[in-house]
């Protein structure tokens, strides 16, 4: 960081830190986001929880200060505290459900973390810090040194002290940490305990951003598909690859050894009942802490999952395709309009039916025209000479369109499409041609078809007359297709 005046100028009016510790409800933003996110470590709560939680500390705060101090309702303190003018927290729907969810976001965790550091603390340690500097140092240069003998000389003069080490404690002189050291170190890994847990949100909201540019990119590409992918690969993997991705894998790998989590477990167990740090009154949570840090890392890693999976979206072909369609409509809209807006053509360019009711006045209705009454003439009928068949009466055909419409939703039910000949091999012709003649109507008239170029379909049927016997019938038609 530039420490000049300009660079800390911009630093104080848009850094949500630095926004957080000169609002006038710094107070009030501060006190209650660090009991509710940072004291618990808590990533994530309802929109619903908080406000609830946050109206019972203002009607406590208005009780004390009268009901003028915090006038507003406890959801417009949250949304403004999200707004884009604080960032203080983070406001999103969680996947799979429509609940408002809020969550910490990394800048006002460091506020909160420096506010905490600005109070007297009654026991100040600065050895156990030395020895953690003296350790580092020590492993960097054991780690970078390539020179074998350098190597086994130094593996050798550890062995020395440890052997030496191992022989004190055989001979009875068990050398001891006295109250002093074990507050100095127990205070040390408090603070590194809390600072990992801040660096978990940074973590994630590095992985979030870089999840938000995928999306965006993704949804402006006008290129080809494997350019894309390449480059939303390669994003990925210097992510993964850099220094943050390689030190949070090694953490991740470390913590998820069941061996690791129990010898942690054991070795808080131990140290926190020693008198020297009961003394000290340590927070409750810290012996769980651990666990802390592996919900801290899901979170970090459910953001890792939502990248793999926008990428595995963005792999399917027919959202791509549906996606690049809408965007090319939306860009011939806006080609079309910035056209316009820059050479308007003469006359209406577009019209838009009036949102108003017809008006029909009474006058232009028609009059009333009584109808014509047939003229039936009083003519004597005369009896045929000839034999008539009164059976001709009845054997007239009646095609029950309803029970076929029926046949052919139920048919498009499981299938996007279904041809003619498919719909009668299901259920036979039972009235022959009248019946086949019928299903062409509702083709065309309750149905979508489409008729497939160059094939042909025979459809067969049998047919019974009134002496009993059954005759083949056979049509050839070009296959229609019924389409849902």
């Amino acid at each position: 960081m530039v420490f000049d005046f300009d660079a800390l100028e911009a630093l104080r009016a848009h850094h949500p830190a630095w926004r957080l510790l000169r609002s006038d409800h710094a107070s009030l933003a501060i006190g209650f986001l660090h009991r509710v996110f940072v004291a618990p470590n808590t990533r994530i709560i309802a929109a619903a929880d908080l406000a609830e939680a946050l109206e019972d500390e203002l009607y406590a705060l208005r009780q004390r200060w009268g009901e003028d101090r915090f006038p507003r309702p406890a959801l417009d303190y949250l949304n403004d505290w999200a707004g884009p003018d604080k960032g203080w927290l983070r406001k999103f729907y969680r996947a799979g459900t429509d609940e408002l969810q809020f969550d910490l976001t990394p800048a006002a965790e460091k506020a909160i973390t420096w506010l905490g550091q600005l109070s007297e603390r009654g026991f100040v340690g600065t050895e156990s810090r030395l020895l953690t500097l003296f350790e580092l140092l020590r492993q960097m240069s054991e780690g970078s040194e390539a020179n074998p003998v350098k190597r086994v000389a130094e593996l050798r003069r550890r062995r020395d002290e440890i052997d030496a080490e191992i022989a004190q404690v055989q001979a009875g002189r068990v050398p001891l940490l006295d109250d002093t050291a074990l507050k100095d170190r127990f205070q040390q890994f408090t603070q590194l305990a809390r600072e990992l847990l801040a660096d978990f949100r940074e973590v994630e909201h590095n992985f979030r951003q870089l999840d938000r540019r995928v999306r965006e990119r993704i949804a402006l590409w006008e290129g080809a598909k494997g350019t894309l992918l390449e480059e939303i690969m390669g994003e990925h993997d210097a992510i993964g690859d850099s220094d943050q991705g390689r030190s949070f894998r090694a953490f991740w790998d470390f913590l998820m050894s069941s061996r690791r989590q129990e010898e942690l477990t054991g070795l808080l167990d131990r140290v926190l009942a020693l008198p020297a740090v009961a003394d000290l009154a340590p927070d409750a949570r810290m012996r769980r802490v651990h666990y802390d840090w592996l919900e801290a890392g899901e979170h970090t890693q459910r953001t890792v999952a939502l990248l793999s999976q926008q990428l595995r979206r963005f792999l399917d072909d027919q959202a791509w395709l549906e996606n690049r369609r809408i965007m090319d409509i939306l860009h011939g809209i806006e080609t079309k309009a910035i056209a316009l807006r820059q050479s308007p053509p003469p006359g209406d360019v577009a019209s838009i039916a009036e949102p108003a009711a017809a008006i029909e006045l009474p006058l232009e209705r028609p009059l009333y025209a009584p109808a014509r009454r047939p003229l039936i003439a009083e003519i004597a009928l005369q009896e045929e000479d000839g034999d008539i068949d009164p059976s001709e009466l009845y054997d007239q055909v009646v095609i029950d369109k309803p029970r076929l419409m029926r046949h052919i939703r139920h048919a498009l039910q499981a299938r996007p499409q279904v041809t003619l000949r498919e719909l009668i091999e299901a259920q036979p012709l039972q009235q022959g041609l009248a019946e086949l003649v019928a299903y062409l109507q509702l083709g065309a008239d309750s149905f979508r078809t489409e008729v497939v170029d160059g094939a042909v379909d025979l459809i067969a049927w049998t047919t019974v007359g009134r002496d009993g016997r059954s005759a083949h019938r056979q049509a050839r038609l070009p296959r229609i297709v019924f389409v849902r």
